[in-house]
C-alpha cells in the first residue's frame, strides 16, 4: 500500500485548477506569422473554437520574476484567434515546470483510431456530422469516412491501431483482407513502423485470393499476372524471415549484450591487452571498434 508520504511527494505537472487569464499578461515564445493566419490548420482551429468554444485550454507557465505574467508553453494559435475574436481573457492551465521542450515532448497527438471514437461519441450525444464538419473545417465527407472508419475491420486490428497514426486510406486496404491476414498486416506495419498506403497496397496485392474478402481483389494498372505471382512469393519470403529473426531478436540481443560486456572486461585487463596486441592484432582493433561503438551508443 502507498504511503501518505509517499504520496505527497508525487509532484503534479499542473495547478490543480484552471485559472482564466488576461491574454496581454501571457508571453507566447513565438510568433504567429501572417501566413500561419493563413494555413488550413489555422482556419480549421479558429472554425473549431468559433462552433463549440475552446475544448483544451492552453497551457502556461508562471514567470519566475513577475508572479502575475504568464509564458505560453501550448496553445499560440488558440490565444491568437481568442484575441483576435477581440476576447480579453482566456482560461488556461498552469503548468508547474516551465520547461516548453518537456511539455510538448509529452504532448500525445490524437490517433486516426482515437479520432474515430471520438466523431462517434459525439454523433451519439446528438451533434450533426453537419456541426462537427463546420467546427472541424472540414468536408462533411471526411467526417463520414472517419464516422465508419472501423467497418470491415476486425477488433483486433483495431486494437493493435488504436494508437497510431494510420492514414484512412490504409484501413480500406485492410477492409479487402480476410481477418486473419488483417492481424498479419497490422502486425507487419507495426514491426515495419509503415502504415502509408503504398505499404498497405503492397500487402493486399501480395495477399492469396484465399485470403481475401470476396470481390476485393485490387486492380494494379501495369501489373502482369507473372509480376503479381512474383510479388505474392517475394512477399512470403520476407514475411517468412521476418517471423524467424523476430522469433530470435530477443535471444540474440542478450547474447550480444553479454558478448559486448564480456569483450569489455577483457579489454580492461592490461595482461590480456597486452598478449592480444603482441599475437592477435587484428583481433585486438575489431574488439575495441565493438567497445567503442558501444560507447557511443
Amino acid at each position: 500500500m502507498t504511503s501518505r508520504s509517499q504520496r505527497t511527494s508525487i509532484r503534479l505537472g499542473f495547478e490543480e485548477s484552471s485559472l482564466r487569464i488576461a491574454i496581454d499578461a501571457i508571453m507566447p515564445l513565438r510568433e504567429v506569422s501572417a501566413a500561419i493566419r493563413k494555413s488550413t490548420k489555422y482556419a480549421q482551429i479558429a472554425a473549431s473554437i468559433g462552433e463549440v468554444g475552446i475544448i483544451e485550454p492552453p497551457v502556461v507557465a508562471r514567470d519566475a520574476a513577475e508572479h502575475d505574467r504568464y509564458h505560453l508553453l501550448d496553445g499560440h494559435l488558440r490565444v491568437d484567434i481568442v484575441r483576435a475574436s477581440g476576447e480579453t481573457e482566456i482560461v488556461c492551465l498552469v503548468a508547474t515546470d516551465d520547461e516548453a521542450f518537456t511539455y510538448n515532448r509529452r504532448v500525445c497527438r490524437i490517433a486516426t483510431i482515437q479520432e474515430h471514437l471520438m466523431i462517434l461519441n459525439a454523433v451519439k450525444k446528438g451533434v450533426s456530422e453537419e456541426r462537427l464538419a463546420k467546427a472541424l473545417n472540414v468536408n462533411i465527407s471526411s467526417i463520414r469516412a472517419k464516422r465508419t472508419l472501423l467497418t470491415g475491420i476486425c477488433a483486433e486490428v483495431a486494437e493493435l491501431l488504436r494508437d497510431r497514426h494510420v492514414p484512412i486510406n490504409t484501413f480500406r486496404q485492410l477492409r479487402a483482407l480476410k481477418p486473419l491476414r488483417q492481424i498479419e498486416a497490422a502486425q507487419l506495419m507495426m514491426a515495419m513502423n509503415r502504415f502509408l498506403l503504398p505499404y498497405a497496397r503492397s500487402l493486399v496485392v501480395a495477399t492469396p485470393d484465399n485470403q481475401l474478402v470476396e470481390g476485393h481483389r485490387p486492380r494494379e494498372p501495369g501489373l502482369t499476372g507473372e509480376q503479381i505471382a512474383l510479388m505474392r512469393r517475394e512477399s512470403e519470403n520476407l514475411e517468412r524471415e521476418f517471423r524467424t529473426a523476430e522469433a530470435s531478436y530477443g535471444s540474440d540481443h542478450l547474447d550480444l549484450v553479454l558478448a559486448i560486456g564480456y569483450i569489455g572486461r577483457l579489454l580492461g585487463n592490461a595482461r590480456v591487452v597486452r598478449h592480444l596486441a603482441q599475437h592477435h592484432a587484428g583481433m585486438l582493433a575489431e574488439f575495441q571498434k565493438i567497445a567503442d561503438l558501444q560507447k557511443a551508443a
